[in-house]
């Protein structure tokens, strides 16, 4: 077992299990050598079973709700692009989770060596820090976990079907609510997947940061040519250590790639499709639950905004790097030792090209600048929309008074 090995991979274990029973994600449990290999093979086995009755429900969830928004629209005679908006988003349930499913099929090893990876770079860093005190963090990886992952997921899925059984209207019945309530929990927890595989990059960003500005302190006072000699051999393989860093992140973002742009897009259009509710029967209708829609479109955000912050984090605890590195050239006892000064200025030369850049497939970059623009570009469709809608009823309202 990789868990066995990494402290941070088992604390993150727990959370990654709840996922799998959402059918998210292997069992974290899959990718250890067991020596009982036929057993392990049901297991899997039994796993895939479950899976496709999980897709299974996703697409009866995906299909009665476009008929019920059909029967909805008709009631309603909003027959214009409300229609086409609301089977849309309803048919985004079933691509998200065909998506996911292909997506654990086709890169079933790659997640393996991300596993073997983390533990790899985490007993790395354990036996490069042990000339310099050992790692020394003010919160502990599982209090971080438990605050970021933990906490949200706890109000997600206490506070969404509260939320959103009165918004889905009269025309899905209770036990088409009950289910369609289990695959949006379900989608959103995609994002907090992401974030915990962040939360393990920035913890190994967090380790590795520790241990630089050790050797920066160690290089103050160091005057002995020997000395410095071992200070530079710690400080490339700390530099390797952050290669090693940048290349799993770019292993995480290629494997959340596809699952989180088809979120980022479904929490978009879900929002659009609320809004364009929300005038609809209050504005037209003067119907309730109105406050409800807006506190989910409020949930939605926030778990967009989550991965964006927790990413902007790590993307910051790295940027540090230079600014350690600059105060070893400037502080150092000795700052004309060629070995330093060459490997002060590969590190350098490092950090200029292998920035941490969390992206999905380079469409977009998952960062707090990226989530203010989201937030704007959703706004305007908004306004476009409801600008849309208030033109409608003028024309026809001009029509009927013309008629009478």
């Amino acid at each position: 077992m990789v868990a066995q090995k990494s402290r941070l991979l088992a604390t993150a274990f727990p959370y990654l299990d709840i996922f799998s029973v959402f059918a998210l994600t292997p069992p974290p449990q899959s990718f250890g050598h067991t020596p009982r290999r036929r057993l392990r093979w049901y297991l899997m086995t039994g796993y895939v079973c479950y899976a496709g009755v999980i897709l299974a429900t996703v697409f009866f969830v995906s299909y009665f709700n476009i008929i019920a928004i059909d029967e909805e629209v008709l009631e309603y005679n909003v027959a214009d692009f409300t229609r086409v908006m609301g089977n849309i988003q309803k048919s985004l349930y079933s691509v998200m989770a065909i998506a996911n499913q292909l997506n654990m099929l086709f890169n079933y090893r790659r997640l393996g060596g991300i596993y073997k990876d983390i533990a790899n770079l985490e007993l790395d860093m354990v036996e490069a820090s042990q000339c310099f005190g050992g790692q020394r963090q003010r919160y502990s990886f599982r209090s971080r976990m438990g605050l970021c992952v933990g906490v949200w997921m706890i109000l997600m899925v206490g506070s969404m079907p509260r939320l959103t059984m009165t918004a889905m209207g009269p025309f899905v019945s209770t036990l088409l609510k009950i289910f369609t309530e289990f695959v949006m929990i379900m989608q959103q927890l995609k994002s907090l997947e992401y974030c915990v595989f962040v939360l393990l990059i920035h913890e190994l960003v967090l380790r590795l940061r520790h241990t630089l500005s050790q050797l920066q302190e160690e290089f103050q006072d160091c005057e002995q040519q020997d000395m410095l000699q071992a200070l530079c051999v710690a400080l490339k393989r700390n530099q390797l250590l952050l290669g090693r860093i940048w290349r799993l992140e770019g292993d995480v973002v290629s494997y959340f790639t596809p699952t989180m742009v088809l979120l980022f897009l479904f929490n978009g259009l879900t929002i659009l499709h609320m809004v364009n509710w929300v005038y609809i029967n209050k504005f037209l209708y003067d119907s309730c639950c109105h406050y409800e829609r807006f506190l989910v479109c409020s949930t939605l955000l926030v778990n967009l905004l989550l991965p964006c912050v927790l990413s902007q984090r790590c993307i910051n605890a790295s940027n540090c790097f230079p600014r350690i590195l600059h105060k070893i050239r400037c502080t150092s006892a000795d700052p004309n030792f060629a070995v330093l000064t060459r490997g002060l200025r590969e590190y350098s030369l490092q950090m200029e090209h292998l920035k941490l850049r969390f992206t999905c497939g380079g469409l977009f970059d998952i960062n707090l600048k990226y989530f203010g623009g989201m937030l704007v570009t959703i706004f305007g469709y908004i306004i476009i929309l409801i600008q849309f809608k208030v033109q409608a009823i003028a024309e026809d309202r001009y029509k009927s008074s013309s008629s009478v």
